[in-house]
């Protein structure tokens, strides 16, 4: 292959960017950056210490990205928080080119990815679904990890996340131009992974061999 394969994955909390980036990543054989856990573990951090978010972005390293309660739904909300103040865009940019710039190719998924991180990347997708479809996912998953709530309160907590991230000024979530919409409204994630397959495959690259 005569070019890196880098994918940038972006899209909106619950629509399957994440599972679907994983597995994008397995599949071709490339390193993988859950982009989000780097804005979930500065809000978490600010969140259990009180410390300025741009000084706990700036001290960030990869371990820090193994704490499970980065999972957590408490975390999502604090990194939608942090993630709009633009001190801590700037000091977490170099850990995501850096991760981007690896020989070996990437697959980063995030919300700006194909707009800021990547904006060079041969393949970009926008992953989204229908905000009842993103709800019904975070509430089963919500559930399944115990915590108790509603579907109108998980909806109503996912649309002002969306508007905190879409109207932020720093790096805003917004499909790059030239990125490929992925509607996952009506589709299981294997679904959704063939068809991101069969598009990366139309652009010329290939799984390598075992």
């Amino acid at each position: 292959m005569s070019r890196r394969l880098i994918i940038a994955v972006d899209g909106p909390s619950a629509s399957g960017k994440g599972t679907l980036a994983k597995r994008l990543a397995a599949h071709f054989r490339l390193p993988h950056l859950d982009t989000g856990l780097l804005y979930r573990a500065v809000g978490w951090r600010v969140l259990r210490t009180g410390q300025a978010p741009a000084d706990v972005a700036a001290r960030l390293t990869a371990a820090d990205l193994d704490d499970p309660a980065l999972r957590g739904d408490q975390a999502g909300q604090e990194a939608s928080k942090v993630g709009a103040i633009p001190e801590v865009r700037a000091n977490l940019l170099k850990f995501q080119k850096e991760f981007s710039s690896q020989s070996s190719g990437a697959v980063l998924d995030g919300r700006d990815i194909g707009t800021v991180i990547c904006p060079d990347a041969p393949v970009k997708l926008f992953v989204t679904a229908s905000p009842e479809a993103r709800a019904e996912r975070r509430y089963r998953e919500l559930r399944a990890h115990g915590v108790d709530t509603i579907k109108p309160r998980v909806l109503a907590e996912m649309a002002e996340r969306d508007r905190r991230d879409s109207e932020r000024a720093a790096a805003p979530l917004r499909a790059a131009p030239d990125a490929w919409l992925l509607d996952t409204s009506d589709m299981d994630a294997d679904a959704a992974f063939a068809a991101a397959v069969a598009f990366i495959e139309r652009k010329g690259f290939r799984a390598a061999g075992p």
